[in-house]
């Protein structure tokens, strides 16, 4: 029959898929040559808001592994799955952007559209599907999984033959420890490799140098996910008593961050400067990562309605997510000639909205057509059931997302 679903973890997809377009229509404007320092600014404090999204994905998309796949397993099965369900869409959507974006290239068709080197190369370093690098990534996730979840099952049953305190206090350790050597990964990945790219030769310097591509680069996440599949009834409790603190935490990192990002930019503000694979920015996505996590659970006898939209936002994130960046790409062409100095606020937010509604609706579309799995990763869902939140059945459908790095 399956496991149990677990409905929070739809609503956190969704808020984290709403982050990730927020995010990329931000990105949009803000680097905009008559931008005025106003909108320059409240663009950041905005983006801010949204540094979650993609590790949250991360930690999504480990969790339901390791909840739905914590036996046997079929290697070949399992391998195969994936493919259908996540590789073969990055394909099409990879030829989808490479072809809309040389559509209006003329020099493209002047050679007749003899230009397969860069689709090859989109497939290895997307650029044109800029968000497409996160299932190059999680695909690492997917190969490795089998022997990830060997490990999972043992450290799993050693530890449920200890006593309840002593069991909490040895996942508490392995979480703390794991999160300062990921702090240490972090401190060198952006205060060193970048100096060593400079210094080591091929192929070592172009591994460091897309080192955000490596699922390694953001184990933590994965790790933390394993945690919460282990034990949700533990895992719901420590979120709500790390309710308020992560409130805290989060307000405080948001000064910082902010402020690091303005004082260390120059006329053009830099968001780069506020990366993933930063120790500030690490602490700032826990923070939030677990307080939006309390709130979903406090909001589960609150406010249904709106627990429900975050459930259907959730469903059809994926194909969203695969399509917004092209919904963002027809948006600019109607916007990119105009003069919008004073108004970059107001179009960061339209566009926001606008490709919302255009990237879900075109995954609810696609998801409702014969060989949906090929383009969106599932087919047409039968409706949910039930008055509480947790009483669906399993949905071992793996969680995606993308943003900038």
């Amino acid at each position: 029959m399956g496991k149990p679903r677990i409905e929070e973890w739809t609503q956190l997809r969704s808020l984290a898929f709403l982050a990730i377009v927020m995010q990329h229509s931000i990105a949009e404007y803000i680097y905009r040559a008559d931008i005025e320092p106003a909108d320059s600014t409240m663009l950041t404090m905005m983006y801010h808001m949204t540094r979650f999204g993609t590790p949250t994905f991360v930690f999504l998309s480990a969790v339901l592994m390791f909840y739905n796949y914590d036996g046997k397993l079929n290697y070949f099965a399992f391998i195969r799955k994936r493919l259908e369900t996540v590789f073969v869409p990055f394909l099409f959507w990879t030829i989808v952007y490479w072809l809309y974006v040389r559509a209006f290239t003329p020099s493209f068709w002047q050679k007749g559209g003899q230009d397969w080197g860069s689709l090859l190369r989109e497939l290895v370093q997307p650029q044109t599907g800029y968000q497409l690098w996160f299932i190059l990534m999680i695909i690492q996730f997917y190969i490795c999984f089998p022997l990830l979840a060997a490990l999972y099952r043992g450290a799993k049953n050693k530890i449920n033959l200890l006593d309840e305190g002593r069991r909490t206090g040895s996942v508490l350790a392995v979480l703390a420890f794991a999160g300062a050597c990921y702090i240490i990964l972090l401190y060198l990945s952006y205060y060193r490799m970048g100096y060593w790219a400079g210094r080591i030769g091929s192929p070592w310097a172009a591994l460091v140098t897309h080192r955000s591509y490596s699922f390694l680069m953001y184990g933590f996440y994965f790790l933390l996910g394993a945690a919460c599949a282990a034990n949700i009834g533990n895992w719901r409790a420590w979120c709500t008593k790390l309710l308020p603190w992560c409130g805290m935490v989060f307000l405080g990192m948001y000064i910082r961050l902010g402020y690091d990002v303005l004082r260390g930019s120059g006329e053009t503000v830099n968001l780069n400067i506020s990366t993933y694979l930063k120790p500030s920015t690490f602490i700032i996505i826990m923070a939030q990562m677990l307080f939006l996590y309390g709130l979903l659970l406090l909001l589960r006898e609150r406010n249904q309605a709106f627990l429900r939209l975050l459930s259907w936002i959730g469903t059809y994130s994926f194909g969203g997510y695969l399509a917004h960046a092209l919904v963002i790409y027809v948006i600019a062409y109607f916007t990119r000639p105009l003069n919008l100095a004073g108004s970059h606020l107001p179009f960061a937010l339209l566009t926001f909205a606008l490709t919302v509604l255009a990237s879900l609706g075109i995954s609810y579309a696609l998801s409702r057509m014969p060989g949906a799995r090929w383009i969106v990763g599932a087919g047409r869902r039968k409706p949910l059931r039930g008055n509480k939140v947790n009483d669906y059945r399993g949905d071992s459908r793996t969680v995606f997302g993308a943003g900038n790095r």
